[in-house]
């Protein structure tokens, strides 16, 4: 399948130095809010890179649930595959696609577990379903046919018939602690506008162009 001939100019905006703001989180939070406003599907997805012990890369689409100067923070089955290359390898990197805006984010830094309040919290504002999903699935486990989950939704169902669903052990969140970020807005020409922002040994974050 030839796919030389697919392609698309950008056009649809610029990003210079005076565009920067001076901390990479409020530039987040901006970008993020104006792709909230394009009415994007899920503007909180997010393509979550680890990789486990021997450098193996795995990728996947998650949600971002909560952003702040802490980092941020997605929800997980701490036994999925993700999971197990978290706790052997602390490190992963983000990355955010906003077409409509013709831009992307890109984050990496180490990551912690958050503290079991917050994930109860969070949990605990979810649908029903959600709740009862995370007791469902063996993630990231191989299962013969979907039928083992249907009838596995059905136990849970009967097990928490009165709506109280506790939080599972073995499901909680995560959270990003950046240690950059590169903000990417398309240009003509392929000549994007790319900055980067780099935390420093002074916990201070500099901001530098790449070049497309």
């Amino acid at each position: 399948m030839d796919l030389s001939d697919l392609r698309q100019s950008y056009t649809k905006g610029s990003f210079s130095e005076s565009d920067l703001l001076a901390c990479p989180f409020a530039q987040f939070e901006k970008w993020f809010r104006e792709a909230e406003n394009c009415d994007l599907e899920e503007p909180n997805a997010m393509c979550l890179a680890t990789a486990d012990p021997n450098g193996l890369p795995s990728t996947r689409i998650v949600l971002l649930k909560d952003f702040s100067e802490k980092g941020l923070t997605f929800y997980t089955n701490y036994e999925s595959r993700k999971a197990r290359q978290l706790e052997s390898n602390p490190q992963a990197a983000a990355n955010f696609l906003w077409m409509p805006l013709q831009r992307q984010v890109n984050v990496i830094g180490r990551v912690e577990r958050i503290p079991k309040a917050e994930s109860l919290k969070y949990f605990l504002s979810r649908p029903l379903g959600s709740q009862l999903g995370a007791w469902t699935s063996p993630q990231s486990e191989v299962i013969t046919s979907r039928s083992i989950l249907e009838a596995k939704l059905d136990q849970m169902k009967c097990r928490f018939a009165d709506g109280k669903v506790p939080l599972p052990d073995n499901w909680g969140g995560y959270r990003i602690v950046p240690e950059s970020f590169e903000f990417w807005q398309g240009r003509p020409n392929r000549l994007h506008d790319r900055f980067i922002y780099s935390l420093s040994g002074e916990g201070q974050w500099a901001a530098e162009r790449l070049a497309p």
